[in-house]
């Protein structure tokens, strides 16, 4: 297993993102609206992995189409499975099994949570927190979120990139 991934996160226009993931092999890109506060979700469940809970799920508004993320942690690796259902607003309860599997892929928490960081890194210096507010609309900046997963990945992960 390559320990290739890569992510980005860009402002695509008026309450709109781009979400990019891809580990080498496969590619996986949604366009995220911001009815739901998208980033600091992905963040927070990115810090999660460093608890004691081994699942994560967040799920992004595609208008209407949920893109639910699930994230196991196996040990120091990370599953991650990307499933869609029809409408976020009626899917939300529905079991993950329900979804259809868009995207798969299980590599190092590390590499993980270094790529994820640095796209929300890279979407901070490029807007600003002013910036960002302008163009997400609904949501601030998540620097809470974005501090708390640097300190654990920085504290927790034997991560050899550049920081």
């Amino acid at each position: 297993m390559t320990q290739s991934l890569h992510f980005s996160w860009e402002l695509s226009g008026s309450g709109w993102a781009t979400c990019r993931i891809w580990d080498g092999s496969t590619k996986h890109r949604e366009i995220v609206s911001y009815c739901t506060n998208a980033l600091a979700d992905l963040l927070e469940s990115m810090a999660g992995l460093y608890g004691p809970h081994g699942i994560q799920r967040f799920s992004f508004d595609l208008e209407p189409v949920e893109a639910r993320w699930i994230l196991r942690r196996r040990n120091s690796d990370v599953h991650i499975a990307i499933r869609r259902f029809p409408d976020i607003w009626t899917s939300s309860d529905a079991p993950d099994g329900k979804g259809t599997l868009v995207w798969t892929s299980t590599r190092p928490r590390t590499s993980l949570a270094h790529a994820v960081l640095m796209a929300a890194e890279k979407v901070l210096r490029t807007h600003g927190e002013d910036g960002y507010l302008q163009k997400w609309r609904r949501h601030v900046f998540p620097t809470t979120e974005l501090k708390t997963l640097r300190h654990l990945h920085l504290a927790a992960d034997d991560c050899a990139l550049q920081h």
